[in-house]
């Protein structure tokens, strides 16, 4: 099944594939639309934002609900959303259930978001109701969409310590990269990156999705091959990793 993707402000990437850029952060959402299930790859920074994601994607796929949310790391920009989506199945990579269960990096998560600019109530109001990934990706998981079936690889750490991609076949491949990959900006490297294993990560990517491969990053434009390979190489020579 197609939809249009543009009549909802969502950019279509392949048949039954598109994306969202959101306002503040440039954050890019994925949907993969299957005959049977509805996969969303992340969910937003904050309740209301996975409220209208939410509303857009009943619209936009003729009244069909979120089956199964993938999220591709635990930052608030990409988590805050999830509890709207009720009944939808929930995965991470292995740890990231552990770590958003803890009080002390929920609350670090509530810090994070207010000094970006959330307002302190938005973000309490999230961090009440995040939800934890019930399943947990340590290798990869195959997902059967009903007509398709996509890949989750856990390929970090990197960006965090919890980085999971999405791979979707087609004509073209589709790979949702998280922020493993930037494009509208220098890639961030804060507290709980790992520089000494992120140019390996992209190399996990590149060998996912191949050189004819769409990367979708979690900031910016879609890219291709040649893209993270630079990335990869900048990284390497910014954390002096070979």
């Amino acid at each position: 099944m197609d939809v249009d993707w543009e009549a909802y402000g969502w950019e279509r990437l392949a048949d039954g594939v598109g994306r969202r850029r959101l306002p503040g952060w440039d954050a890019t959402v994925g949907l993969v639309v299957g005959t049977r299930a509805v996969l969303l790859y992340d969910t937003g920074s904050s309740l209301a934002e996975g409220a209208e994601l939410r509303a857009q994607i009943t619209a936009l796929t003729g009244g069909r609900k979120v089956t199964h949310i993938a999220l591709s790391h635990p930052h608030f920009d990409h988590v805050f959303g999830t509890a709207v989506f009720a009944g939808a199945e929930v995965f991470g990579a292995v740890g990231s259930d552990e770590l958003l269960s803890l009080a002390r990096e929920r609350e670090a998560l509530r810090e994070d978001a207010v000094r970006q600019g959330i307002d302190p109530q938005t973000a309490a109001e999230a961090v009440d109701v995040l939800v934890a990934p019930r399943h947990v990706v340590s290798g990869e998981w195959t997902l059967d969409l009903g007509d398709r079936q996509v890949l989750l690889a856990n390929v970090g750490p990197g960006h965090t310590g919890h980085d999971l991609a999405l791979c979707v076949p087609g004509g073209r491949e589709v790979v949702f990269c998280g922020d493993l990959v930037e494009e509208s900006g220098e890639p961030q490297a804060g507290p709980d990156a790992i520089p000494s294993r992120w140019p390996d990560a992209l190399d996990r990517l590149l060998a996912l999705g191949g050189e004819e491969a769409a990367y979708v990053p979690g900031h910016g434009a879609v890219v291709d091959a040649t893209f993270v390979r630079a990335q990869r190489d900048e990284l390497a020579r910014r954390f002096d990793v070979p």
